[in-house]
């Protein structure tokens, strides 16, 4: 295999993930051999933490996931790319020193722990670090190609001073820091369709007027206390697809115009279905589609590159929620090559 050429955040050599009954995924160590008209999809076998099985958090989709990009044919096998975990420097860059430093002790207060919602084993750790670095790597993936997604991201709810909501670390805003610290970028939209509020993200970029946060989500959902994004929409419980659709259209395209970033981070959570269970909107597999169809559709067809992350999915059927997971992917990979130029 020929070497490949670094792109943006460092990657590690190729390795590989395994066997799984029905694929084999193998990560590539840069996007230099993926050709120029697939997706480049960012993955990393750290995703997939160690929690106990009973855990309300379905930690497995991660790798189905990925398993279901392969088998689908969305990304070749062996062309999944793997991120390096993101640093102390990084992290500590939108999160305080005082909190990264005891997530790398394991030594989190109880409190916060609890808060988080996950087990702080070093395994736990390693996957937030894996997801904000893969997040990183994916800005980076967009920026040079127009669009990129992670297998990961959308950990929202960590905010400047800890993690929340089974988020330890903001990835996304790990990842917008690290592109407007080094001048990649000067503009940033952040579009969170995930069904809870990106109040982690909004916190962060309180006063920072490089990156405009809008989030629209469930009003009466978590968090209970809310943030303040630069755009806040609350929607109703048991919203459908084309009243949910009509409110996105509404304010999407003028938002895109009037930001005018250099790129967008765009939170694809799909918490909203309607038979998620910590949800409380009713949007149907169609309807993900849809939506992600039209976020990629307004960014794209105005020059503005998109990184996709995850976000949220519960649901105990592992399997069911990984693949309404690869909506994203499977929509974003009919977008290659139709970016315009500002």
């Amino acid at each position: 295999m020929a070497p490949c050429r670094p792109i943006g955040a460092g990657c590690e050599p190729v390795g590989t993930l395994g066997r799984s009954a029905s694929a084999r995924l193998s990560l590539r160590a840069g996007a230099a051999l993926v050709p120029r008209l697939m997706l480049p999809i960012v993955y990393h076998p750290a995703y997939s933490a160690e929690i106990p099985t009973e855990h309300r958090f379905p930690m497995g989709k991660y790798r189905r996931l990925a398993e279901i990009l392969v088998e689908e044919g969305v990304v070749a096998a062996g062309d999944l790319l793997r991120p390096e975990p993101a640093s102390f420097e990084q992290l500590s860059r939108v999160h305080a020193a005082e909190y990264v430093r005891q997530t790398f002790d394991l030594a989190i207060p109880r409190a916060i722990e609890r808060e988080i919602g996950l087990p702080m084993t070093a395994s736990v750790v390693a996957r937030a670090r894996a997801a904000a670095g893969g997040t990183v790597l994916t800005a980076r993936l967009a920026l040079e190609r127009g669009l990129a997604c992670n297998t990961a991201g959308g950990s929202h709810h960590a905010g400047p001073l800890h993690g929340a909501g089974f988020c330890t670390y903001n990835d996304v805003a790990v990842a917008a820091r690290a592109l407007l610290d080094d001048d990649s970028v000067s503009r940033i939209l952040v579009v969170d369709l995930d069904v809870h509020q990106g109040d982690g993200t909004a916190f962060i970029f309180a006063d920072e007027p490089r990156v405009f946060t809008f989030s629209m989500h469930g009003e009466k959902n978590y968090p209970l206390r809310r943030a303040t994004s630069d755009l806040d929409i609350d929607l109703p419980d048991g919203m459908e697809d084309d009243a949910y659709l009509a409110r996105l259209a509404d304010v999407l395209p003028g938002l895109v115009d009037r930001v005018r970033p250099d790129l967008v981070f765009y939170n694809a959570g799909v918490d909203p279905h309607r038979e998620d269970r910590l949800g409380r909107l009713a949007l149907s597999d169609e309807g993900l589609g849809a939506r992600d169809a039209f976020v990629l559709r307004t960014c794209l067809g105005k020059g503005r590159p998109v990184a996709g992350v995850i976000g949220g999915g519960y649901d105990r059927d592992v399997e069911r929620v990984a693949r309404r997971h690869a909506i994203l992917h499977r929509t974003a990979s009919g977008f290659i090559g139709r970016r315009r130029p500002v």
